[in-house]
């Protein structure tokens, strides 16, 4: 507001009364979101306890810090740490701009017909389970699987990919792909949806030719939504696929394929050292919300929003 302009503040009462029929709407999702979410967020104090659920968090006996050295001195846990921090970094480079080129080429599909045809095929393998992927996958790829018969039909030498610790990472990679790269173009395609058609057609009575209209004017028009994206990306580093890596756990080994997730199921839930196992997810949690503040305060610096911005 202009300087000297009085501003009307409204009461906290007053804004009550004026929106009391969209709070009432909301209390349901903020009360299951309460129950769920933020309540057994309580249960994190069996970090600080010597935890038997046998005789409960109340009767339990504090140990202080130790359940956090143990965490941060177990090679276990740091070989799972290197092993999320791998599959994070290289599915960054690999996954997380694939919905946005794929995007950009629905976009430039003329025939609304044959763009949602792309869609809805594109979409679909999102609403498969990861059991059925990895099936999928292991029926193609795997020892017995469509390419090696195909290879053996043609005098060549077979191979499982689906047991080969090298090659894991990028099996990972593609599964994800597969699954939910097409899920991710819809935020892109909304943001690409707001352009005006107009800064095209004065791009191209510029000179511009197709690469140089998305390079000044599509890629700018989604870029506080592809950093928004890679924040939230970044914050949930520490979280990779727990069910699509259980599930291929056994076959390539826990060297390459144990990650923080799946190291806290097996020692909380497996072994039963529930203590331990909720140590170690407070690690992950702090650490992915520091990723998200500095990566928000990053953006900052460059000019964007990012998740939130201080008013």
């Amino acid at each position: 507001m202009p300087e000297g302009v009085p501003v009307n503040r409204v009461s906290l009462r007053a804004r009550l009364r004026r929106d009391r029929a969209l709070l009432l709407m909301t209390l349901p999702a903020v009360l299951l979101l309460a129950v769920f979410a933020y309540v057994p967020m309580l249960g994190n104090v069996i970090a600080w306890q010597d935890y038997s659920p046998y005789v409960g968090i109340g009767s339990s006996p504090f140990v202080g810090w130790a359940n956090f050295e143990r965490v941060m001195t177990n090679p276990a846990f740091l070989e799972a740490v290197g092993n999320t921090l791998a599959i994070t970094a290289f599915q960054l480079v690999f996954y997380f701009p694939v919905p946005i080129v794929l995007a950009l080429l629905l976009n430039s599909v003329v025939t609304p017909a044959l763009r949602t045809t792309i869609q809805s095929v594109v979409y679909l393998p999102h609403f498969f389970s990861w059991v059925l992927v990895v099936t999928i996958f292991q029926q193609i790829l795997g020892g017995a699987g469509l390419l090696n018969r195909v290879l053996a039909d043609r005098g060549f030498t077979g191979f499982d990919l689906m047991t080969s610790p090298d090659a894991f990472l990028v099996l990972i990679t593609a599964q994800a792909v597969w699954k939910d790269a097409g899920w991710g173009i819809i935020i892109f395609l909304a943001a690409l949806s707001t352009v005006n058609p107009e800064q095209y057609e004065a791009a191209a009575m510029d000179g511009a030719g197709p690469w140089r209209r998305i390079w000044h004017v599509t890629l700018p028009a989604i870029r506080p939504t592809i950093i928004l994206l890679l924040i939230l990306r970044l914050g949930d580093a520490l979280t990779v696929g727990f069910e699509q890596l259980i599930l291929q756990r056994g076959a390539v080994g826990p060297g390459v394929s144990e990650v923080i997730d799946t190291f806290v199921y097996y020692q909380g839930v497996i072994n039963g050292d529930w203590a331990f196992a909720a140590a170690a997810g407070l690690v992950k949690g702090v650490v992915s919300l520091l990723l998200v503040l500095g990566a928000n305060k990053l953006a900052h610096v460059f000019g964007e929003d990012g998740v939130y911005r201080k008013s």
